[in-house]
């Protein structure tokens, strides 16, 4: 009866190190990828402090692209009253959306090109772009195996019960791979 009994405790105590252990580590997971989410966010930062330096040096050249520096102010109008994951992506894609068609723009006007103010600043956006595509892909990265583990047995039991769900990925705007048009 004592070893029936000792048997019955130690599945028990195992059974509870396993479940304490995966709900552990589906908080975990989760933290993480808030806080790369947040790793996202600190490159977002970075590039709307530079997009009015870069609006402003080339406002001048540009009086009649108005309607672009219009976008782009919407745009991150729109990205700080974002409340969720999801409308910060697709406010950050207008951005991109805008921003990219700035950036057409300068390259059509050489004396833009040659400003030095106006190419430091397309510099260093051109690098906080490559730092975000970085955190993003970090993201998603950490988004994925998270949801593996939600949907793998018997994590998926666990999850389900403490309403752990998948999160979505970072996907890009619908047409992000065409490139801006801009007429002169």
């Amino acid at each position: 009866m004592n070893k029936l009994l000792l048997g019955i405790i130690g599945v028990v105590v195992l059974l509870g190190a396993m479940f304490f252990g995966t709900y552990n580590n589906l908080v975990t997971q989760t933290t993480k990828i808030d806080g790369q989410w947040a790793q996202v966010e600190t490159q977002y930062q970075r590039r709307f402090d530079l997009i009015p330096n870069l609006v402003a040096s080339t406002k001048g050249f540009l009086d009649q692209e108005q309607e672009v520096f219009g976008q782009i102010a919407e745009a991150r109008t729109r990205y700080s009253g974002a409340s969720t994951v999801e409308e910060k992506v697709e406010s950050a894609n207008q951005v991109e959306s805008a921003l990219g068609r700035l950036l057409v723009i300068v390259e059509n006007y050489p004396q833009l090109k040659s400003n030095e103010t106006v190419a430091r600043l397309m510099d260093e956006l051109a690098g906080t772009e490559n730092r975000i595509s970085v955190e993003r892909g970090r993201f998603n990265e950490m988004v994925r195996d998270y949801n593996v583990s939600v949907k793998r047995m018997p994590t998926a039991l666990i999850a389900g019960l403490f309403g752990f769900h998948e999160r979505p990925y970072f996907q890009a705007a619908t047409g992000a791979e065409t490139p801006p048009e801009v007429e002169l």
